[in-house]
């Protein structure tokens, strides 16, 4: 069974509150129980099925993925915004025999269910009457199958064991002084470690309560932070960029009031994407909060914080999370030790995970001398490391200099007419790497590259200012709200 210690049958306390009803931890853990013992079906354990869920955040969504757990198979939570052409990508590579779904999604996913050949069943289906004794399951045993962004290439199986998740989880709640009375919304996709494992996995294990919506509702989610129902509050950059643009759709006295209800909140985090420097700041004069910034991925869950208890730095993600070790190295694979020398993040520890799903080569290619390789480039700056992108896509190889694009960007966003920007390299015959800039702008704004060269002027140096622009009106987004920069290049 999953190791959860607040689920048990003498806890009375809520632990989900879904639209208008809420339900307790002894109320869950019974009907975890039951749908465990329903998905069984009278087999002793389910030895790793792998079962896909198409589930909104909801009490459902949380008996899925537990009954699963508890009865020995791996949770496929899969992204309810997803297209078709996607989830087909998803339930083949990870051969799923059984797709939970209710109401309106079985509907559209009947025909590729049919044609996969996967059983497609509501929750109700399953609930057994009474539940019946549950395997004991081993930490060692795969539990999860989680798929990455895709921002870079086609999304793989991620498999985290149970020690996995529990490490993940333990990690954050001793990290971030996680504890009973917490509060907290949950809005952000179920399919991605950030909803599931920081905000949904840590918040039922410290036995705190959990607040599920379907979808980012900010007048409502507004409404409550002025209540004080929350005192946590976790989410993506965009998310905060988007409580800003409210503000300036109503009345003066409404935005001081959701302020003062944030900042007496104990916490707030971003993170999926880098905090911009200039809304880390914007937060912080408006509400007083000082937001958290940490870094992590599918494949560790967190590995990077800036701490609770001391300072939080903008555009710095912190320190290793404790059990984690981090380190830099180079591209001849040797460690550096030296502060201001960038390197690619490489992790050790059990938050790491155990393989790609069907994909042996993806994993032995992952992994040196033990060291998980992240692809993402940082540099330590008075013990804080600072991300300056993905080897692949945010590190720009221009004039014989490797620039961070994320670095890059950060300067453009304080420009009074630049609303988001996406900088990405571009091949060029005389740079190698042509650094290129994708706005989107204020309404009104007559910005134009000439104008914004002269801005830059002085504020980076001549050779990380852009070659080129481009005006857009959307950037490229997954479902975390990080910019698929790949997509970019297809808009020249």
């Amino acid at each position: 069974m999953d190791s959860f210690p607040s689920f048990i049958n003498e806890n009375k306390k809520i632990a989900l509150v879904d639209g208008d009803n809420s339900h307790s931890y002894s109320e869950i853990n019974l009907r975890i129980n039951r749908f465990a013992t329903g998905l069984l079906n009278g087999e002793t354990d389910l030895e790793e099925e792998r079962i896909a869920f198409f589930i909104p955040a909801s009490l459902d969504y949380v008996t899925t993925m537990h009954g699963i757990w508890r009865a020995g198979g791996i949770a496929v939570p899969l992204n309810v915004a997803s297209a078709v052409t996607e989830l087909d990508h998803y339930l083949t590579s990870a051969s799923v025999t059984r797709m939970v779904a209710n109401g309106e999604h079985q509907e559209s996913l009947r025909e590729l269910c049919d044609t996969l050949n996967i059983q497609l069943l509501s929750v109700e289906d399953i609930l057994a009457d009474e539940a019946s004794k549950l395997p004991g399951i081993l930490p060692e045993r795969r539990a999860m199958i989680l798929f990455t962004s895709g921002t870079t290439n086609k999304p793989k199986g991620v498999v985290s064991t149970h020690k996995t998740i529990s490490a993940q989880i333990t990690t954050l709640i001793k990290a971030w002084a996680w504890k009973e009375d917490d509060i907290i919304p949950l809005f952000l996709p179920l399919h991605h470690i950030h909803g599931i494992i920081n905000i949904l996995c840590c918040g039922l294990w410290a036995g705190a309560t959990v607040h599920m919506f379907a979808k980012f509702d900010i007048p409502r989610i507004s409404n409550q932070v002025v209540a004080g129902t929350f005192n946590l509050f976790m989410a993506v950059p965009t998310i905060y960029v988007k409580l800003i643009q409210y503000f300036d759709t109503i009345e003066a006295d409404h935005v001081q009031r959701i302020c003062d209800g944030f900042g007496k909140m104990r916490l707030n985090i971003s993170g999926s994407a880098a905090c911009p420097v200039k809304l880390f700041h914007q937060w912080q004069e408006l509400t007083g909060q000082i937001l958290l910034e940490r870094y992590g991925m599918t494949e560790i869950g967190m590995g990077i914080s800036n701490p609770y208890d001391s300072e939080r730095r903008a555009g710095c993600v912190g320190q290793p999370l404790p059990g984690v070790e981090a380190q830099l190295f180079d591209e001849e694979d040797q460690p550096i030790n030296e502060e201001g020398i960038p390197g690619e993040i490489r992790v050790k520890g059990d938050n790491v995970f155990l393989e790609y799903w069907d994909n042996e080569q993806a994993t032995k290619e992952s992994f040196k001398d033990g060291w998980f390789c992240t692809g993402d480039v940082a540099v330590v700056e008075d013990g804080y490391y600072r991300i300056m992108g993905r080897s692949s896509v945010d590190i720009i190889k221009s004039g014989g200099y490797k620039l961070s694009a994320l670095e890059i960007e950060g300067v453009l966003l304080t420009q009074e007419d630049v609303i988001e920007v996406a900088v990405i390299g571009v091949e060029d015959d005389t740079w190698g790497e042509a650094v290129t800039a994708f706005i989107v702008v204020r309404d009104g704004s007559e910005l134009n590259y000439d104008t914004l060269k002269s801005w830059c002027d002085g504020k980076m140096s001549s050779y990380k200012i852009p070659k080129a622009i481009k005006i857009v009106e959307t950037l490229p987004k997954n479902a975390m709200g990080k910019v698929t920069k790949p997509a970019l290049k297809k808009m020249l």
